[in-house]
């Protein structure tokens, strides 16, 4: 990789661009009970995530947005909860001990790709399908292959998978993460199938989104990094002012030391840490080799929006 140009993301390597029609979406034809079953907690704890290389210039153009639209988080037996309360504590990278329903929301994401195990994190948000979980597009498919075994763990904890396994029936990704792995369109989801009789936020609770929100906001990360010096065991935290990235995406910009395992993880503005609820705005996408300890996540604009729709509707 070279200094100057070459984006270290979080997950797994690329090589040649996707299928010549690509599709937006892929139904899995993994049974949930056998998805479940392939994630061991050996194989949980082996997971590996290695370096993404990147391209190194992206295209500048503005990613389309239009007015700013919110969903409000939700939790078990609850129709809806306050807006979150916003709290500044800038934290580069560490634990989370705060509780609260991000404790719950927030998983890691497990699948197989080219035969190869790995892992990436992700979250579950408020739908119409109660199903619906939030993650980066290259934790759904890379250099042409949608993932296969793909599950979200959610409260994860050393292998332990206190809320249960939840395969994905459908993972979809944006279009234009799709066709061509455009770093600006870095996001992902999945649909979950019913668990034991019970839907995915009825169990978990989901969280509030907030799409079109703006630059240079107050946000809080999270993730399961699982690279040195991380081991993928706990919930990870980062939080801060962002920036909007100076060189080659149109990203937002946190300082965070979270390293590979931890793409997918949640970014939320609003974030109100008495309760652990916030409203998504990004997910954790890549970082710069040159640039250590800063991530940088996907702008939630309308293909965003888009994608959320169309999974909370699948």
């Amino acid at each position: 990789m070279t200094a100057a140009g070459t984006l270290l993301a979080l997950l797994l390597p690329t090589g040649s661009a996707g299928a010549a029609t690509p599709q937006d979406s892929h139904r899995s034809a993994t049974p949930q009970r056998t998805a479940g079953a392939f994630w061991t907690a050996a194989r949980m704890r082996s997971a590996t995530p290695l370096d993404l290389a990147a391209p190194a210039k992206q295209h500048r153009a503005a990613v389309p947005r239009s007015a700013p639209f919110t969903v409000r988080p939700t939790l078990p037996g609850l129709p809806s909860l306050p807006a979150p309360r916003p709290t500044a504590a800038a934290q580069p990278g560490g634990p989370w001990t705060g509780g609260g329903a991000v404790t719950k929301t927030a998983g890691r994401v497990f699948f197989t790709y080219q035969g190869r195990t790995a892992s990436c994190s992700g979250d579950a948000v408020t739908s119409a399908n109660k199903s619906t979980v939030l993650t980066a597009g290259h934790c759904v498919k890379l250099d042409g292959a949608w993932h296969t075994n793909w599950v979200f763990v959610p409260g994860y904890h050393d292998g332990q998978a206190p809320y249960g396994k939840w395969s994905a029936a459908k993972t979809l990704s944006t279009p234009q993460w799709t066709a061509s792995e455009d770093i600006n369109y870095d996001v992902g989801a999945a649909v979950v199938a019913p668990l034991d009789g019970k839907k995915l936020t009825d169990v978990v609770g989901g969280q509030g989104l907030s799409f079109n929100s703006g630059y240079n906001k107050t946000m809080y990360a999270f993730g399961y990094p699982a690279a040195a010096p991380y081991d993928g065991t706990k919930l990870i935290y980062c939080s801060g002012t962002t920036m909007k990235d100076p060189l080659f995406s149109n990203d937002h910009g946190l300082s965070c030391n979270m390293t590979g395992g931890s793409s997918g993880g949640p970014w939320f503005t609003s974030f109100d840490e008495k309760t652990g609820t916030g409203l998504q705005s990004s997910v954790n996408s890549f970082g710069y080799q040159f640039l250590p300890n800063t991530m940088f996540g996907p702008y939630f604009g309308d293909d965003a929006k888009n994608l959320y729709n169309t999974a909370q509707a699948s």
